[in-house]
C-alpha cells in the first residue's frame, strides 16, 4: 500500500510593488537626509566660501562700475564671458543665491533635530551604569571600610562638587550611581551652527532691506539720500524710496596726507550732515572712520580732482566756477580724465559746447605731452579739447557724465574747435570768440552711503558663533559609573568605577586624578587610611593577590 506524499505548501505571493507614490516619497526622504546631513553642510560651506573668489578678484558693478568698464576696456575678449557667467555680479548671481539657500536649509534641517534631541537629554537623567564596569577601557576598584550606600554618599558628594549630575539606582549587582557633566559642549555644538542659520539670515535681511548708493561728491557741493542723486545704486527688494533715512550731507573739504615716497598715508574729509531742513552738524571722516546715521553709514572710497573753469562768450555773458569731476587713470600720480558738458549757455550759441580733457596735479609738458609727476596738487596743469555741436543728451541713450559719447564725434555732430594745455590762470580762445579759462581745481570725495538692517544681527551671530565655538574646544563631554558591592571578607566595600570620555583622549588620565581624590574622600569618610585602588587586569578578571599587594 503506498502512501502519497503530503501536498507542497502553497509558495507565498511575491511583495506587491510599491506604488508611484510611495517610490516618490521615498525618493524625496533619501536626498533630504543627504542634504541635512552634516557633510553636506561642510561641503556647501566650503563651496561658499569657493564662491566668493571670484567676487575678491575681480571688479564688481554693486562697488565700481568703473572698474568694471575699465576691465572690460583692457580683457575685450575675456570680460564677456565671464560676464555672462555672473562674474562682475558674484553676490547677486543665480548659482550664487543657490549654494546660499542649499546651505541655509541643510543648515536648519541639520540643527533643529539635533537642538530637539539635546532638549531631551537635558531633562532625562544619567543611563544605567554598565552591567561589568571593568570592560570598559578606562575603570579601577577602590576598597575602603565604608558599607556600600556610605561609600556611595561620599562619591556622590565629591562628584556634585565637580559640578556632575549625579543619580542613585539599585541594581541586581548592587547600588550604583551614575554622573555626567559637560553638556554644554553639544550646547556650544548647536549654538555654533545655529549662529551659522543667523549670519545667513542677516545677510539675507541686508541683500533685502539694505540699500547703497555712490556718488562723487566736490568740495563745496553736497547730497541727499535719494536715488536719483546717486550714480550708482542698488536695493534690496523690500526696500521702497520712503524709507530711505532723511540724510544730506555737504562736503566742506578734502585733505589727503602722502608719504615721503608719495604713497597715501591718510585721507579725511569735514563734512556737515543732518535732515533737509535742519542745521548740520559737523564732523570728520576717514576711510576706516565712516560717519554713522541711525544705523546708516557714509564712508569715504577714494578721492580726486575737479578742474575749475570759467567760461566766457563773445557777448561778454560769463559763466564761472564750472567744474565736473576727473576721474582718475593713475593712482600713483592721481593722473585724470574727464570731461565737462556745457548743453545750455544761452541764445547766443547756436551749438553746445564740450570740454574733453585730461589733469596733471603736478603737471610737466614733455615733447608737447602733459604728463602728471606728483600726486599732490602743486602745479595743476590740464590738457583740453574743446568740442562743439550737438551733445546728444536729449536722445534717450544713457551716457556717462565723466567722459563724450564717442559716437557722437565719430558722426561729426561734435566738432573739435580748439585744444590747448592750461596752466591756472591760462585761457584758450576759440574760433567764434568765446574764452574758455582754468581757474583752478577742487578735490572731490568718493562717498558711499550704506544702510544694511541686517549687519546688527550678523555681528550678534558672530559673537555667539565664537561662544560656541569655545564651547565646543574647551567643555569636556564625560560620563562616571560606580558600583559598591560587599567586600571579599564582608567587612567594608569594594567600589568599581568607571570613566567615559567623548571627543577626548586623555580619560585614563582624568580618571587617575578623579580616584585619587575618591579615595581620598573616602578615607576621610571612615577615618582610616586610604587603601591604593586596583585596576583590574587585561581580561577584566578580579586582581591575583600578589597583584593587590604589590600595589599596596
Amino acid at each position: 500500500m503506498s502512501l502519497a506524499a503530503p501536498p507542497r505548501p502553497a509558495a507565498p505571493p511575491p511583495p506587491a510593488r510599491p506604488s508611484p507614490g510611495s517610490r516618490f516619497t521615498a525618493t524625496l526622504l533619501r536626498w533630504w537626509r543627504r542634504l541635512t546631513a552634516m557633510r553636506t553642510a561642510i561641503v556647501l560651506l566650503f563651496l561658499l566660501a569657493l564662491a566668493a573668489v571670484p567676487g575678491s578678484l575681480l571688479p564688481q558693478r554693486s562697488l565700481s562700475q568703473g572698474a568694471v568698464t575699465e576691465y572690460f576696456a583692457e580683457h575685450p575678449t575675456l570680460a564677456p564671458v565671464l560676464d555672462r557667467l555672473y562674474l562682475f555680479d558674484v553676490f547677486s548671481s543665480p548659482w550664487f543665491a543657490a549654494v546660499y539657500l542649499l546651505l541655509f536649509v541643510s543648515l536648519v534641517g541639520c540643527v533643529l533635530p539635533r537642538a530637539v534631541e539635546h532638549a531631551r537629554a537635558l531633562r532625562s537623567a544619567p543611563p544605567p551604569a554598565p552591567r561589568r564596569l571593568s570592560r570598559l577601557p578606562d575603570s579601577a576598584e577602590l576598597p575602603t571600610a565604608l558599607p556600600p550606600a556610605a561609600a556611595l554618599d561620599a562619591v556622590e558628594e565629591e562628584l556634585r562638587v565637580r559640578r556632575f549630575r549625579v543619580v542613585r539606582r539599585g541594581g541586581a549587582n548592587g547600588p550604583e550611581l551614575s554622573a555626567e557633566k559637560g553638556l554644554l559642549k553639544e550646547a556650544g555644538n548647536l549654538l555654533f551652527h545655529l549662529s551659522l542659520v543667523g549670519v545667513l539670515l542677516g545677510l539675507a535681511a541686508g541683500k533685502l532691506w539694505g540699500h547703497e548708493g555712490s556718488i562723487l561728491v566736490t568740495e563745496g557741493q553736497g547730497f541727499c539720500n535719494s536715488f536719483q542723486q546717486y550714480d550708482t545704486y542698488s536695493s534690496g527688494a523690500l526696500v521702497d524710496s520712503g524709507d530711505l533715512t532723511p540724510l544730506c550731507v555737504d562736503l566742506e573739504a578734502f585733505e589727503a596726507e602722502y608719504e615721503p615716497d608719495l604713497t597715501a598715508s591718510a585721507f579725511t574729509a569735514d563734512i556737515t550732515y543732518g535732515a533737509p531742513g535742519e542745521e548740520g552738524r559737523s564732523t570728520t571722516i576717514g576711510v576706516n572712520d565712516p560717519l554713522r546715521v541711525a544705523g546708516d553709514r557714509v564712508y569715504l572710497t577714494g578721492h580726486g580732482f575737479s578742474p575749475v573753469f570759467s567760461v566766457t562768450l563773445p557777448d561778454g555773458t560769463e559763466f564761472t566756477d564750472v567744474s565736473a569731476p576727473f576721474l582718475p587713470s593713475d593712482q600713483t600720480t592721481m593722473a585724470s580724465q574727464g570731461a565737462l558738458k556745457l548743453p545750455d549757455l544761452g541764445p547766443g550759441r547756436d551749438g553746445q559746447l564740450a570740454l574733453e580733457g585730461f589733469f596733471a596735479p603736478t603737471g610737466l609738458v614733455q615733447g608737447g605731452v602733459l604728463t602728471s609727476i606728483d600726486p599732490r596738487p602743486l602745479a595743476p596743469r590740464v590738457a583740453i579739447v574743446a568740442y562743439e555741436g550737438y551733445l546728444g543728451l536729449d536722445s534717450g541713450i544713457p551716457q556717462s557724465v565723466y567722459s563724450l559719447d564717442a559716437s557722437q564725434i565719430d558722426s561729426g555732430r561734435l566738432t573739435d574747435v580748439g585744444r590747448a594745455n592750461l596752466s591756472v590762470g591760462e585761457a584758450l580762445t576759440l574760433p567764434d570768440g568765446t574764452e574758455i579759462t582754468f581757474t583752478g581745481v577742487r578735490e572731490f570725495a568718493a562717498l558711499q552711503y550704506s544702510s544694511d538692517p541686517g549687519q546688527g544681527w550678523v555681528l550678534a551671530a558672530a559673537v555667539a558663533l565664537v561662544v560656541g565655538l569655545l564651547g565646543m574646544l574647551l567643555v569636556r563631554r564625560e560620563r562616571f559609573f560606580a558600583r559598591a558591592s560587599a567586600g571579599p571578607d564582608g567587612a567594608g566595600s569594594v567600589l568599581a568605577v568607571a570613566l567615559l570620555t567623548r571627543g577626548s583622549g586623555d580619560a585614563g588620565p582624568r580618571l587617575a586624578e578623579l580616584t585619587a581624590d575618591l579615595t581620598a574622600a573616602l578615607s576621610g569618610a571612615s577615618g582610616r587610611p586610604a587603601a591604593a585602588h586596583r585596576a583590574p587586569s587585561p581580561d577584566g578578571s578580579a586582581p591575583r593577590p600578589e597583584d593587590a599587594s604589590r600595589d599596596t
